[in-house]
């Protein structure tokens, strides 16, 4: 019975359409990924900012996605959003809005957090070779703010793909919606066949996150 179910992966294109179903987790992964770190890294240099409102606003986005759970905001931007504001976007480009706003979130207070972080005598020093702020920005702090936040950089690329788990929810075919399938076509004939089909998607899993997480480590190791 354990072999045959096993077989159940390589059974027509059922391995084909599990890559298919990664595939779809890993591209959104990472546009959300570039998405958010962009936004992230502007509204983190804001949040350095004297101006006390714009910190504040800043701040509740901030705890607003941290509070809330990832599948509300899912079912919020795939079912309630595009009701409030007539937006046809497909799922899938909602599920990137979704995360690029949290990776935005996350990622502000990392950039945050690195730039105060800069020694206040590479400030001074730049200020006293005549460097405007936009200038102390670009050349000074930021160059050094990307070493130190370039660990919880990588730990919250981890925790996106991750949570890619979750697209299945709004109906996109990631691999746990194509895993579901097949268990749900093969459930009576192999019942065995979930833990293989799980297992294989553990180790794809596996296979891209750990990586990430050792380099993580590394780094963090070398900053300390």
């Amino acid at each position: 019975m354990a072999h045959s179910a096993i077989d159940v992966i390589f059974t027509g294109n059922n391995f084909a359409r599990i890559l298919d179903g990664l595939w779809t987790s890993v591209w959104i992964s990472v546009v959300s990924l570039a998405v958010g770190l962009i936004l992230g890294t502007l509204f983190g240099i804001l949040r350095t900012m004297p101006n006390k409102i714009i910190r504040f606003i800043l701040r509740l986005y901030l705890e607003f996605f941290r509070i809330v759970p990832t599948i509300v905001l899912l079912y919020l931007f795939y079912y309630i959003l595009p009701r409030s504001c007539h937006i046809d976007w497909p799922a899938s480009w909602m599920a990137i809005l979704a995360f690029a706003l949290w990776v935005a979130a996350e990622f502000s207070d990392i950039v945050r957090g690195a730039l105060e972080s800069v020694p206040l005598v590479q400030k001074e020093s730049g200020l006293a070779l005549g460097l405007s702020p936009t200038q102390l920005f670009r050349y000074v702090l930021l160059p050094q703010a990307m070493k130190l936040e370039l660990p919880a950089t990588i730990n919250l690329a981890t925790r996106v793909i991750k949570t890619t788990s979750l697209l299945m929810m709004i109906s996109i075919m990631d691999v746990i919606a194509v895993g579901q399938q097949i268990i749900e076509a093969n459930n009576q004939k192999y019942p065995t066949a979930v833990f293989w089909i799980y297992g294989l998607i553990f180790v794809l899993y596996f296979v891209i996150d750990y990586p990430l997480s050792l380099w993580s480590k590394k780094l963090a190791a070398k900053q300390k």
